[in-house]
């Protein structure tokens, strides 16, 4: 007896047609009535985020959304009402209006106008138009988001972040990259140091502050005291925080992730805070740190041992630093000392012997090494990833 596809039972269809891309599953049901019904079962659009250009009416766009169990949208464009979208899909749990440029405090307001407890997740990074007065919206109507991606809104200003730790408490994420007006108050706000104007977004795991040019040390301050949850902190950029405030963050046990790249005024005494405190790092970015040199990598040895991603990109460290540092980073698995010129042969050697569970190198403008040192690196039994960039070999230099 012959078999043939379409003869597998719709369940046996719908685990195929979920290993497929977002274009082939829209492809399966247009071949035949049996493809389509299996190709609508929600299993096969589990996680998948629609992307859509808002253009014009289309009556059937989130009835076939629902029907597939979709609850994740990223609008391309947007030359219709927000609102469309919102009364479209009333079980919405994430919504991406990046870039979304035409996007006003007016259009949020017409689409927030009652609660939406699904929304989880919300991107308005680059809606440079969005102020205050839509945080306001959004704290009032989106009471259960945990992720707020408000990255390039220039707009926004301390009394937002009042706004948000008024009424986000279930916030997890929050990025406020380039958000240029916000000070050490508005981040007093989110870790509840004013209480009797609001409790704050004490459940915060990530934040990401960079390029937040007004911050000060004491945000840190704010920062350890009122969210002791935090994860990940981004202060890349954050020209106006020094040494000092690292003796703050040295005290956050639950911090795993820091990223201090191009801080002008971090050195090595605000690494020596870092690796005498209670931080149990697994992530550190100091790249582009020009006051970082050979004596932090002697105190990461000492305090920051289980560090398994550390970059160095462009500061002033040598084979000295290096040999200071290998004999205790057994956990490390990626390190990043592009640009940093002083590094030789001898340094990559040291790396060889010591870091054996690295599995990522970035050397880009290490200008003298050889192929010496290069050779011993691509002996690492577990290295995956090595970036040369500016590295320069001749063809009969290279390894076999």
């Amino acid at each position: 007896m012959e078999t043939h596809v379409s003869c597998l039972f719709p369940e046996i269809l719908a685990i195929i047609f979920s290993y497929l891309d977002v274009k082939d599953k829209g492809r399966v049901a247009q071949v035949c009535a049996a493809w389509r019904d299996a190709s609508y079962h929600k299993s096969v659009w589990r996680g998948v985020e629609a992307k859509l250009h808002l253009r014009r009416a289309n009556p059937s766009l989130f009835p076939s959304l629902q029907t597939r169990g979709i609850k994740k949208v990223q609008i391309l464009s947007l030359r219709r009402s927000l609102s469309y979208v919102i009364q479209g899909m009333p079980h919405i749990e994430s919504l991406n209006l990046c870039g979304c440029f035409n996007l006003t405090d007016n259009g949020l307001g017409h689409a927030f106008v009652q609660d939406i407890p699904s929304l989880r997740v919300l991107n308005l990074s680059l809606c440079k138009q969005i102020t205050d007065s839509s945080l306001g919206r959004i704290a009032q109507y989106l009471k259960n988001l945990e992720v707020l991606e408000l990255g390039g809104c220039s707009n926004i200003t301390n009394t937002g972040l009042l706004l948000v730790a008024w009424g986000l408490h279930r916030l997890r994420s929050l990025n406020l990259r380039s958000c240029r007006h916000v000070s050490d108050v508005g981040i007093g706000h989110l870790s509840g140091m004013t209480r009797s104007a609001a409790e704050g977004c004490l459940s915060l795991e990530k934040l990401t502050l960079q390029d937040c040019q007004k911050l000060t040390d004491l945000s840190l301050k704010h920062v350890s005291k009122g969210l002791s949850r935090l994860k990940v902190l981004n202060l890349s950029f954050c020209g106006g925080i020094s040494d000092a405030g690292m003796l703050h963050l040295s005290q956050m046990s639950q911090l795993c992730s820091l990223n201090l790249r191009s801080c002008d005024n971090i050195s090595d005494t605000g690494i020596m805070h870092l690796a005498m405190g209670s931080l149990r790092l697994s992530g550190l970015d100091v790249s582009f740190c020009d006051k970082i040199g050979d004596q932090s990598l002697a105190y990461i040895a000492q305090g920051l041992y289980q560090l398994k991603s550390l970059s160095l990109c462009s500061c002033h460290i040598s084979d000295d630093g290096i040999n200071r540092m290998v004999r205790q980073m057994h956990e490390l698995k990626t390190l990043n000392i592009g640009q940093c010129v002083r590094i030789t042969d001898k340094g990559l050697e040291l790396i060889a012997d010591h870091l054996t569970q690295l599995t990522g190198i970035d050397l880009y403008g290490c200008t003298k090494i050889t192929k010496r040192g290069l050779e011993r690196i691509t002996q690492l039994p577990c290295l995956k990833v090595l970036n040369l960039g500016l590295w320069q070999m001749t063809e009969s230099e290279k390894v076999k």
